[in-house]
């Protein structure tokens, strides 16, 4: 068990440079001892040092034919190495820490299990944005959310009168977890399961959040049966619009009016 002197907690800054972090997250990292980042951007790594020197990049252990499993193991273990060693640990991370990120999950529960004290502090996520940028509520039709690979191994039942969200689309369809990304190929075969519920011609947006103040969101409108020529990053999410409209369940309606009687 822990001697309780070490901490760990994993914040999310957001994903504009700057601009979206909280009080309370900031806070995290200039009182942390050691400060762990997940962040892909040297100029984010070098903000983060005008807030605590000691900043420690996670980015290494990602590498193009390495399993993530590994880097995520790696990036809990370095963590985790330095709150048993007593020290205060703050680990920061691009938009929500648990938000398609596995190690905060893991490193916290891990410190927890070995009684360390561990949180997590929420951040704006892409899922933020992209409701902003693209004005969707979610309450006015529903939303489904997938990851793109998981989306396509398994059998999943996709309401064509709701938006369908599907995340990491450029690494769609790998069983490896290995790749950076998927080619073409791999963005038919995600092409084609969505024909069984679209029309060729029905209009997707492929969106990534804007992470500097001076830029603009990407928001490409595609049709669906051109989706596969389209560059798809890691980073992007595609959304897919409602394609159907709503049908009133008249039984249930029935049932409440007889209620309301």
């Amino acid at each position: 068990m822990g001697t309780g002197k070490g901490s760990l907690t994993c914040v999310g800054i957001g994903m504009m440079l700057g601009a979206h972090i909280s009080p309370r997250s900031r806070a995290a990292i200039e009182g942390a001892d050691v400060v762990f980042a997940a962040v892909s951007d040297p100029l984010v790594e070098l903000w983060l040092q005008s807030m605590r020197r000691d900043v420690r990049s996670l980015q290494p252990y990602y590498r193009e034919g390495k399993s993530r499993n590994i880097t995520y193991r790696q990036m809990v273990d370095a963590m985790l190495a330095q709150v048993r060693d007593g020290k205060r640990v703050c680990g920061v991370f691009y938009g929500h820490p648990g938000v398609f990120a596995l190690p905060p999950h893991r490193a916290i529960a891990q410190a927890r299990a070995e009684g360390y004290e561990a949180a997590m502090e929420p951040g704006i996520s892409a899922e933020d944005c992209l409701y902003a940028d693209l004005g969707i509520d979610p309450g006015t039709y529903g939303c489904q959310h997938f990851e793109a690979s998981q989306f396509m191994f398994y059998r999943r039942r996709v309401d064509p009168s709701a938006y369908l969200v599907l995340w990491q689309v450029g690494i769609a369809g790998d069983p490896t977890m290995k790749r950076f990304s998927t080619g073409p190929g791999y963005r038919q075969l995600l092409v084609d399961l969505l024909s069984e519920t679209y029309p060729p011609d029905h209009r997707l947006v492929a969106y990534e959040a804007a992470t500097l103040p001076i830029g603009v969101p990407r928001m490409e409108t595609v049709k669906l049966s051109d989706l596969g020529r389209v560059d798809l990053r890691f980073e992007t999410t595609l959304v897919v619009p409602p394609s159907e409209p709503l049908i009133c369940n008249t039984e249930m309606m029935e049932r409440i009016a007889a209620l309301e009687e």
